[in-house]
Order: structure tokens, then C-alpha cells, then sequence
């Protein structure tokens, strides 16, 4: 009986216990905030490759009075887009897109997107897509 009442004073191992039960949710939360750096990350690549292919859509090449500018094609301006996004390698950057607006409106709309799939050491969150768009308006038009 002496024993019984001893053990159920004894605290000793109890703060074990506690780490025990509370470790699990801190590393989660811990492997969370590293999870949202890395789309963060990726969202600043989009930022910059998108803004580095609407300076260059907004290049005016060969000038002349009697022709205007020559301009980027759609093609070279996703080119330019796909050379200079940065980022991790978790996730997946879809192709830019780049579409012209109405006749004579005089500007183009670049888009790309960024797909990644949280993993949270013990289960996987759901998918993460993050657009990032942009307007350029044309030199010469």
C-alpha cells in the first residue's frame, strides 16, 4: 500500500512524458513554417521572371518612322519568362502564358502558375497553386 501512494507522488520522468505528447505539433508547426517559406520562394521567382518578360515585351527594337517598332514575339517573351524564374524544386512552374489583349488595345498579359503539394513529415497537405499575372503594355502602339 506504501508503495502505491509513493508512486503516485513521485513526478519524476513527468516532464518526459509532457515533451512526449507536445514534440509531435511543435516539429509540425516547425515543418509548416519551412513548408510556406518554400512557396513564398517560388512566388518571388514568379514575381521576377514575370517582370523580367515585361521589360523585355516592352523592348522596342529597329524603330523606323515609316514601320514603328518591332517588338518581342509571344514566343521570345515566354522564352525570356522561363530563363530567368528561380526558386526551389519542390513544386512545378507551369509554361507562361502570354496573350495579347483586343486589337488596338495595345497590351499583352503574362501568367505563370506554381503547383506544389505541402509535405508535413507526416502527411501530405493539399495542393498549392499560386498565379501570378501581370500586364505589359507594347512599345510603339
Amino acid at each position: 500500500m506504501t508503495v502505491l501512494k509513493h508512486l503516485r507522488r513521485d513526478e519524476r520522468g513527468a516532464a518526459i512524458i509532457e515533451m512526449a505528447i507536445a514534440m509531435p505539433t511543435l516539429l509540425l508547426f516547425l515543418y509548416g513554417i519551412f513548408q510556406v517559406g518554400v512557396a513564398f520562394q517560388a512566388k518571388a521567382g514568379m514575381q521576377h521572371a514575370l517582370g523580367e518578360g515585361a521589360r523585355y515585351a516592352t523592348l522596342c527594337y529597329n524603330p523606323t518612322i515609316a514601320n514603328g517598332c518591332t517588338v518581342p514575339t509571344n514566343d521570345q517573351i515566354k522564352t525570356r519568362i522561363n530563363e530567368r524564374v528561380f526558386g526551389t524544386k519542390v513544386g512545378t512552374y507551369s509554361d507562361p502564358v502570354v496573350t495579347n489583349g483586343p486589337a488596338n488595345s495595345g497590351y499583352r498579359t503574362l501568367s505563370v502558375t506554381f503547383t506544389m503539394t505541402p509535405n508535413y513529415l507526416f502527411f501530405n497537405g493539399p495542393p498549392v497553386n499560386i498565379t501570378e499575372t501581370k500586364r505589359v503594355y507594347i512599345a510603339g502602339t
